[in-house]
């Protein structure tokens, strides 16, 4: 009779808290060849170890939307003008400065905080326009496989400065999809003609057979939105589960009765919301001097009328954010301050936001502390996840792949003997 192959386990994380269970006791996770073979109480074997101690486990956090390229430049562009943040052309009046290296290096240093901050799994966005050409896509290109021991890096591009008005972007975009690219954004508030720019990135998207992911209704009214002809091309394309939008800033300013229409119709064709608080906090209400308004989607609403969602960082120290630190649980209290979330299970559903959501929005199958699922493990300073939200705990160490990739030391007190 032939016994059943045992695999050795490389790896023990004990007394783990896992993060889809909180309220259960802790369990042991094991890990061979970089994968989770076990799990369970006290395992009873013998491998290196780590003690996550009681501490909140997931499967690492899941940046969505965030601008690797265009992060730390906010010294070299010109500075504000009174309460005119005009920040997409303070940044463009600096792309033609933008080297590959420089790219790289800026980049590797906000991508380096997010991984210190417990992230696993990312998308950038990437800008191509005749200002930056391919060099961003070359240097993001590059880091994604020089920290892939570290984080999966996957790259959505789009035209930031326009694109019916602009043949260059579009040689670019097609260039950067034959290239692998595996989403294709949108920017239409810089598009003369929006409604031909989100036309042309579905049938690009359909062409090249990629995901799509666009910048969408950012601005200071509720007028003139692009998320109903979003929703009839994924109804129409088939693309239900593909289709992201970020910011959203009008959605906040729905009467309640629009909002819950346009969270049904959202959530019947499969198109999932990405709120960006710090950026939409800071760039929205510029036309106002007092009482100004937040411009934040309420991402728990909508997760309850079945709109998957996430919260994601998009910008770190340029004109668009000159603030930042790489942290997606700062991002997720963030939200829930602004948005004036305090109970248990919303503050669950933040946390959500910036894990298993965020996984399910980048259609990543093998996400979650699992049984053949990779081993990518995060230990976060917290019991609960609403506990996370509520402190901004820190992480505490990451795992990818089962290989050690991050640590902190909890803070101590030193108490006089």
């Amino acid at each position: 009779m032939d016994l059943p192959r045992v695999v050795p386990i490389d790896l023990i994380v004990r007394n783990a808290r896992l993060a889809s269970a909180p309220d259960a006791p802790p369990v042991d996770i094991g890990v061979a060849g970089g994968r989770i073979v076990a799990l369970e109480a006290r395992l009873a074997a013998e491998a290196p170890e780590y003690d996550a101690a009681g501490h909140l486990t997931c499967a690492g956090l899941v940046e969505t939307h965030i601008h690797l390229d265009k992060s730390r430049i906010i010294d070299r562009c010109a500075p504000e003008i009174g309460r005119q943040a005009a920040a997409m052309e303070r940044v463009s009046a600096v792309k033609h400065s933008f080297t590959e290296q420089d790219v790289y290096d800026r980049a590797g240093t906000t991508l380096e905080a997010c991984i210190k901050n417990g992230a696993t799994r990312m998308r950038t966005h990437v800008e191509l326009d005749a200002g930056v050409e391919m060099r961003s896509f070359e240097a993001i290109e590059r880091l994604r496989q020089d920290y892939a021991w570290a984080i999966d890096l996957e790259l959505c591009v789009f035209p930031q400065e326009g694109l019916t008005n602009n043949p260059a972007s579009d040689r670019l975009l097609v260039e950067a999809l034959k290239r692998g690219a595996r989403v294709i954004g949108a920017a239409p508030n810089f598009d003369p003609d929006k409604a031909g720019q989100i036309r042309r990135v579905f049938d690009l998207a359909r062409e090249y057979g990629v995901d799509i992911d666009m910048h969408l209704d950012s601005g200071n009214s509720a007028a003139d939105m692009d998320i109903d002809l979003v929703c009839e091309l994924t109804e129409e394309y088939g693309l239900g589960g593909r289709v992201a939008v970020g910011h959203g800033c009008k959605y906040s300013m729905l009467p309640p009765d629009d909002l819950l229409r346009l969270a049904k119709r959202l959530a019947d064709v499969g198109v999932a919301v990405t709120v960006l608080p710090a950026t939409d906090l800071f760039m929205m209400g510029r036309d106002q001097a007092h009482s100004i308004r937040r411009g934040v989607a309420n991402a728990n609403l909508l997760v309850g009328q079945g709109v998957n969602c996430s919260i994601s960082t998009n910008n770190v120290l340029n004109p668009f954010t000159p603030l930042g630190d790489g942290s997606l649980i700062r991002m997720a209290n963030l939200q829930a301050n602004v948005c004036q979330i305090g109970r248990k299970e919303q503050l669950r559903e933040c946390f959500a936001m910036i894990t298993e959501r965020s996984a399910r929005l980048l259609n990543l199958p093998d996400y979650g502390i699992a049984i053949g699922h990779p081993a990518d493990i995060v230990v976060i300073d917290a019991e609960t996840p609403e506990q996370a939200v509520a402190e901004v705990a820190a992480p505490l160490a990451a795992f990818k792949h089962g290989r050690l990739t991050m640590t902190r030391p909890r803070a101590e007190l030193h108490r006089p003997e």
